[in-house]
C-alpha cells in the first residue's frame, strides 16, 4: 500500500472525503493539519493508505493528491480550481 495526502479548498470537503475513504476501505484515513510545504488552503488534509489515489472518493473541492515518499510529497493529481 502507498501513503497519500489529499488537500482541499474547504474543511467540509476534507471531512466528506475522509468519511468516503473510510467507507471505501482505505487504510488509516484521518484528518490532519496540512503540511505547510503543500498548501495553506483550508488547513485540513486527509492522510490515507491505498493501492491508488482513490479519486472517486474525493469531494469536488479537492485541491490535490500527493504520494508520500518518505519525507517528500509528489503530486499525482491536481483538482479543478
Amino acid at each position: 500500500m502507498e501513503q497519500y495526502v489529499a488537500t482541499f479548498h474547504t474543511h467540509l470537503a476534507a471531512l466528506r472525503s475522509c468519511n468516503a475513504l473510510k467507507k471505501g476501505g482505505a487504510g488509516g484515513a484521518r484528518l490532519a493539519p496540512v503540511p505547510r510545504r503543500l498548501s495553506s488552503s483550508c488547513g485540513t488534509c486527509v492522510f490515507y493508505e491505498a493501492e491508488g489515489p482513490q479519486l472517486a472518493s474525493m469531494d469536488r473541492d479537492l485541491e490535490a493528491v500527493y504520494l508520500r515518499e518518505g519525507e517528500l510529497f509528489r503530486a499525482v493529481h491536481k483538482g479543478e480550481e
